[in-house]
């Protein structure tokens, strides 16, 4: 039986526990600035009394990741050597506005050995971002603002990485979550290219009340096949210039990688995101075989209910290296639509191993350039970009080094996933219908449009022009004659 109840605990500096009966019933979303839990007696422990004391002097930390620290792979890591996680990334204006969020995200269970615990959140708002976070104090240990995230989604919604530039709004946002919460508040940033800058922006979240900081070595331009080397020299110079504890994150893929970048930057602890994934036991030093790690997690699974994409997600990962071997495998994980038929189909990877294992020959060598063979837990190089694309032309996207990698025979990935939803979908230029052109904006136009336009440029024209349009079902002329008639029979009256 599990260790984990279902009550709200209370960590403070000292260790001190309270508990609330019931199943961590998440407070009134009217009234997201109160908090009905038990008042905090001890002054809030802030910079290095709060890593040493709260946060027990972490230096292994799994880092925040969408869709993949859940509970369950919490539990995982910290069984193998973690002694610090975050949650996923959590959207804090949908924390405060939804309920069922909270409860899927945080609320629905509190684990004793699920500690200690920072809640990440991405926001852009200081109020919305304190009244998330007031929602979620009484569940962790301290409360963390994403200034990393560096991908599109986080560019279309303003927050992570895509804040750096707006020091006034991050020092409101800090300051008044420094003010208002009962547990410090953290953040997490990618560098600038410039040292000096990167520094400066430091300074400034540890003056606005920041009480601990990851870095990033990576500027926000860096990721997918352009990630490259992390900058550690960059880490090191903010950890020299600030005075609260500071966390490594980049380049590390074994315990050495741990040890070293603590040895050549001075930080107080290491973050791993990448790496844990492809080796959950990455901070005890151990490369297990794979099976070994996947079987725990699911059994932590049946315990700890997790959507069954985040178990997929993970085995993915963990098997890594096998898919490359028994390719027809991974056709089926990606298929099954159970938990007990993911289990399967690792079943399955695991009696391949044994067989590819039981074939091995004495002094045979990983192929492919691998540390390990393929059943053992080992880090995973994401490729780079091609040498000669700096030559033609700099950086390329994401999606035009694949397609350079695959060739242009092979579908990419993307494509192979909607083929396998749709086997009749096709994806030959010369097979798609040919639609007439907006005459504004090249988007194919309605077929009905008196305009000859797409919707979006009928609706400019329709609404300037006080016209009607039928075939988009816009009727601004319409109603502007029956708005006219009304107000005229009104005072006619």
């Amino acid at each position: 039986m599990s260790q984990c109840v279902a009550v709200r605990l209370r960590w403070s500096g000292l260790g001190e526990v309270g508990a609330v009966p019931g199943r961590g019933a998440p407070p009134p979303a009217a009234e997201p600035s109160v908090s009905p839990f038990s008042v905090r007696t001890m002054p809030k422990l802030q910079g290095f009394e709060f890593w040493s004391r709260t946060l027990g002097g972490a230096r292994h930390v799994v880092a925040p990741m969408v869709d993949q620290s859940e509970l369950a792979w919490r539990l995982l890591s910290r069984r193998h050597g973690a002694q610090l996680c975050y949650t996923p990334m959590l959207h804090a204006q949908v924390f405060v506005r939804d309920a069922n969020y909270r409860k899927d995200n945080l609320y629905c269970e509190v684990c004793p050995e699920d500690r200690p615990l920072i809640v990440q959140f991405c926001a852009n708002d200081p109020e919305v971002f304190v009244q998330a976070a007031l929602l979620a104090q009484d569940y962790c240990d301290a409360v963390d603002l994403n200034l990393g995230c560096p991908q599109m989604i986080a560019k279309r919604g303003h927050y992570g990485a895509f804040l750096q530039e707006e020091w006034d709004l991050l020092q409101r946002m800090i300051l008044l979550a420094h003010e208002k919460l009962s547990v410090p508040v953290t953040c997490k940033i990618r560098v600038f290219p410039e040292i000096d800058k990167t520094v400066k922006y430091a300074q400034m979240l540890e003056k606005a009340g920041c009480q601990l900081l990851t870095v990033h070595g990576r500027t926000k331009e860096q990721k997918g096949p352009l990630s490259g080397t992390a900058s550690w020299e960059h880490i090191k110079a903010v950890r020299k210039a600030v005075t609260i504890p500071v966390f490594a994150n980049g380049n590390i893929q074994c315990l050495q990688d741990v040890e070293r970048c603590i040895r050549d930057t001075g930080v107080q602890g290491v973050m791993s995101a990448e790496g844990n994934l492809h080796n959950p036991a990455l901070f005890e030093g151990r490369s297990p075989a794979v099976w070994e790690l996947a079987e725990e997690y699911l059994d932590i699974v049946r315990q700890h209910p997790c959507p069954l994409s985040c178990v997929r997600a993970h085995l993915f990962k963990l098997w890594h290296h096998t898919l490359q071997v028994h390719r027809q495998l991974r056709e089926e994980l990606a298929k099954v639509k159970t938990l007990e038929g993911v289990a399967a189909v690792s079943q399955e990877l695991k009696l391949r191993c044994q067989e590819d294992m039981s074939r091995q020959k004495e002094g045979e060598k990983p192929p492919g350039g691998l540390p390990f063979f393929h059943w053992i837990c080992q880090p995973y190089f994401r490729p780079g970009p091609r040498e000669g694309s700096k030559e033609n032309g700099g950086a390329r996207s994401k999606r035009a080094l694949e397609e350079e990698e695959a060739g242009t025979d092979v579908l990419s990935k993307n494509k192979q996933k909607k083929q396998l939803r749709n086997p009749h979908k096709t994806f030959d230029p010369s097979l798609k219908p040919k639609y007439a052109k907006c005459d504004q904006c090249g988007n194919p136009k309605g077929n009905r449009c008196v305009f000859n336009l797409c919707r979006g440029c009928c609706k400019k024209r329709a609404f300037r022009e006080a016209a009607d349009c039928p075939g988009h079902g816009l009727l601004f002329k319409t109603k502007l004659e029956k708005s006219l008639a009304w107000k005229g029979a009104r005072q006619l009256s």
